[in-house]
């Protein structure tokens, strides 16, 4: 199994696609990319750590590539607006890719410059950083999913718009 790490807005919004996409056996929520060691949510959501929220996904490499999981990460939020998404704004919620390795960050340049050539007149503002040391986030935040989603309005309506774009766009990619 691989792993990945990106992060592009809320990582509730964020999990919510990967959990759908083939290949992907699990996605943990989480911060990476700031100062100080075991950041919390109020922490990350003050703007005071630098750290992005951000998700973990592990993939079977053979179903599903790293350039390919780039590409639906790219494509199924906005990597145009400059640390937000939607209503999220700050920069724990820009648009990153976090490499674990020197073919990862090759390839994430490589999915940048995908889908520059692919939206003329639009540029990426997706940022590729690390090393940087993940921090799996509270148990409460993983718990999310156990509770079918429920917990959040916000997640209520921003999810729904993320996965239509995800069955439209990657629609080979979806489980069934």
């Amino acid at each position: 199994m691989a792993q990945a790490i990106v992060a592009g807005g809320c990582f509730w919004c964020t999990e919510a696609v990967f959990r759908d996409v083939i290949g992907v056996s699990g996605v943990e929520s989480g911060y990476i990319g700031g100062a100080g060691a075991n950041p919390t949510y109020k922490a990350v959501c003050s703007g005071s750590t630098g750290h992005a929220e951000a998700i973990r996904v592990t993939f079977d490499a053979d179903a599903l590539s790293y350039g390919d999981l780039l590409d639906v990460f790219m494509g199924t939020h906005d990597p145009t607006t400059l640390n937000r998404q939607g209503g999220d704004v700050g920069t724990q919620y820009r648009s990153a890719i976090f490499p674990l390795d020197d073919a990862q960050r090759s390839e994430a340049e490589g999915a940048i410059a995908r889908w520059n050539d692919e939206h003329p007149g639009q540029r990426a503002v997706t940022t590729i950083e690390g090393p940087a040391e993940w921090y799996p986030a509270e148990d409460y935040h993983q718990e999310y999913w156990e509770n079918d989603g429920q917990r959040s309005p916000y997640c209520q309506a921003v999810i729904p718009p993320k996965l239509a774009k995800l069955r439209k766009s990657f629609a080979a990619r979806v489980k069934a």
